[in-house]
């Protein structure tokens, strides 16, 4: 009688499985494209715009929940703004000199649905960082460990964190 009983637990639990989704996406079932316009750059810093907007489009093909299109064609647009950048000392060794930096890009991000023309969120200021040490590393490392955390900041947010 337990095998019987056994079984038709497993086979409720798998005949369950079916209707859940392992994906995580909080997005309604119309957004299945999204735009990523360049980011505008309020800094001072050389091509940045250009890499973070590069690298949160690598990771939404990676991520594969919503697929990268022109924005004529999209359901839903990230649009977003660098809109500050600092390096600053971070740590240091027994005689006070710098042995590492770090480096922190902010930004203001919205996502919106084109389709239904509503904003599903707007972020000021939402902030990315990097570390680097002065001896054997450079900005630039600091500076992609940076971008590549605000993208998954910003990725994580609009497949799941609206």
């Amino acid at each position: 009688m337990s095998r019987i009983y056994a079984f038709l637990f497993l086979l409720a639990f798998i005949g369950g499985c079916g209707y859940y989704s392992f994906s995580g996406s909080t997005l309604p079932s119309h957004i299945k494209t999204v735009a990523v316009p360049l980011f505008e750059n309020r800094t001072t810093e050389y091509r940045i715009a250009d890499r973070l907007t590069e690298e949160i489009i690598n990771a939404l093909v990676r991520d594969n929940t919503l697929k990268v299109v022109p924005k004529g064609r999209a359901d839903s647009v990230l649009r977003g703004s660098i809109v500050g950048y600092e390096k600053k000392a971070y740590t240091f060794d027994e005689n006070e000199n710098v042995k590492e930096y770090i480096v922190r890009i902010y930004v203001t991000a919205s996502f919106e649905d084109l389709r239904k023309k509503k904003q599903f969120w707007r972020e000021e200021k939402l902030e990315g960082w990097g570390t680097y040490l002065a001896q054997g590393e450079s900005e630039d490392e600091a500076q992609e460990r940076a971008i590549a955390k605000l993208s998954d900041d910003l990725i994580n947010k609009m497949i799941a964190g609206w």
